[in-house]
């Protein structure tokens, strides 16, 4: 059952080839047979999911309308709510929040039958580029255990290309979708900004965090974005904008499609990430792509603008886990003081703290304007940029990352672990589509995803061209060792 994709599993639900139940117990079993060598999830829902998967076949059996997504078990990021179970966004400062409602993918997945097997693990407040930073545990990548899966969406990443579930959701505010996608050899789909509700996410940087799938396929992926891409009241920054079709378009070619590759902006890459990238290239050509160069050279300075933008986001977003409302609450404060302070020095780890403090600085009275204004004006010109590259072409080709997967551990250095990001987060600062397709591997079997960006809500173009893509290559179809120790 673990190598059907999740439209294969519905399929043969609807089919009456296998129950809700089955299913259900079969990939619980799944997860408790290899998680704890993996680390993906922080919260399994037996219980939960057994007893919508009951309800689900009495559906059934009864002639019901089934869902979109019937009987398909789905994995949340744990920074996303489901009522009544605990939301820790990877962090101590949360860890016996209880989350009162829904968010509104959560109740877009269980109005079509989808079933939530879980939470999974992720960089504290999806502050990360390797799960290193969650307060929880360590996540493992399912292709070499010693290696990170990315972040900070990393075990939603470990979890689907370990077969633990064939979906999860992810949050992606600089490339926290992307990175685990192509570290961990799946899909990973970053949405336009606003395609996509944030209601019942707990925010890092309102202006550039977006839930996204990660799925087997770039089909199944299509399939979660026909449910998930709806107008939301809840969500101030949610685009008026109906719900679309995705899986009908996917079949069409590449032919006459345009592809810009930004030349100047690769010279950072590893040998072995520059290789399979341009292999990939040669591959789009060969679906009857043309490639074509566009000037995006003011991507070098993306990162230290995202890392002034979304720090000073993540420093007023941060400043209501006070300990007093709910969360962690400091046992040595006696004053009302030293519970502010005390909480927030016992509750967040050291990555959430550089970051509210690098936040707070560029957002002070004496350094707004030299810092944040500066970085906003810069964010414009992204834009702009972007917006002109997209008059010569279609979509824009770059890695996902300079390089493969790395060792847990490996990286001591917060700037050096900021370089992951280089390729990913320009596409947050723009609002864009994007999505990491498996495009090969490094000599030592680690996977490297190809990433193809597309204009604001032009989201059914990226996923038809890596449909096109993954259907030409055989990347995607590759299975880690890890996933095949048991049920083989």
């Amino acid at each position: 059952m673990y190598q059907l994709s999740a439209i294969e599993l519905r399929d043969k639900f609807i089919r009456g080839d296998l129950s809700a139940l089955q299913i259900v117990d079969y990939y619980l079993q799944r997860i408790d047979q290899l998680d704890a060598k993996l680390g993906a999830f922080l919260a399994v829902f037996h219980e939960r999911a057994r007893e919508k998967a009951r309800a689900l076949d009495a559906k059934k059996k009864a002639g019901g309308k089934l869902g979109k997504l019937a009987a398909i078990p789905i994995a949340l990021k744990d920074n996303i709510h489901v009522k009544g179970e605990t939301s820790t966004a990877g962090s101590k400062i949360l860890y016996n929040y209880k989350a009162p409602f829904d968010a509104t993918v959560t109740r877009l997945l269980e109005a079509e039958d989808a079933i939530i097997i879980g939470k999974t693990n992720c960089d504290e407040f999806a502050m990360g580029s390797s799960t290193e930073n969650s307060a929880f545990k360590k996540t493992g990548n399912p292709w070499n255990l010693k290696c990170t899966p990315g972040g900070s969406s990393g075990g939603s990443g470990a979890a689907v290309s370990a077969r633990l579930c064939p979906i999860a959701l992810g949050s992606d505010t600089g490339g926290s979708i992307r990175l685990p996608g192509s570290f961990c050899g799946v899909i990973g789909y970053k949405p336009t900004y606003g395609r996509v509700s944030r209601f019942g996410l707990i925010a890092y940087g309102s202006s550039l965090d977006q839930i996204g799938p990660l799925t087997l396929n770039a089909a199944d992926a299509a399939l979660v974005m026909e449910v998930l891409g709806q107008h939301c009241e809840k969500d101030s920054t949610s685009l008026k904008w109906a719900g679309e079709d995705y899986l009908p378009v996917l079949n069409k070619d590449l032919k006459g499609f345009k592809i810009g590759v930004p030349r100047e902006f690769l010279e950072g890459l590893n040998t072995e990430a520059r290789q399979v990238f341009d292999r990939s290239l040669q591959e789009l050509q060969a679906l009857g792509a043309t490639l074509v160069d566009v000037d995006l050279s003011i991507l070098k300075y993306a990162l230290g603008t995202y890392y002034i933008l979304a720090t000073a986001e993540a420093s007023t977003n941060l400043a209501r886990f006070d300990g007093i409302r709910y969360g962690l609450r400091s046992e040595k404060a006696k004053t009302l003081d030293e519970v502010y302070t005390f909480s927030k020095e016992e509750g967040f780890g050291a990555e959430v703290k550089r970051r509210i403090l690098l936040g707070t600085y560029v957002l002070s009275a004496g350094y707004q304007d030299a810092y944040y204004k500066k970085a906003q004006k810069v964010r414009t010109l992204i834009i702009e940029k972007y917006e002109e590259a997209f008059k010569k072409c279609d979509l824009v080709a770059t890695p996902v990352s300079p390089f493969p997967a790395f060792e847990i551990g490996a990286i001591k250095d917060p700037l050096q672990m900021y370089l992951a990001d280089i390729y990913s987060i320009s596409i947050n600062l723009a609002g864009l589509p994007a999505v990491s397709v498996p495009s090969g591997f490094s000599g030592d079997r680690k996977p490297i995803g190809l990433q193809l960006i597309g204009p604001q809500k032009q989201d059914r173009k990226v996923l038809q061209a890596a449909y096109a893509y993954e259907q030409a290559t055989p990347y995607h179809k590759e299975i880690p060792p890890f996933a095949e120790r048991v049920f083989t």
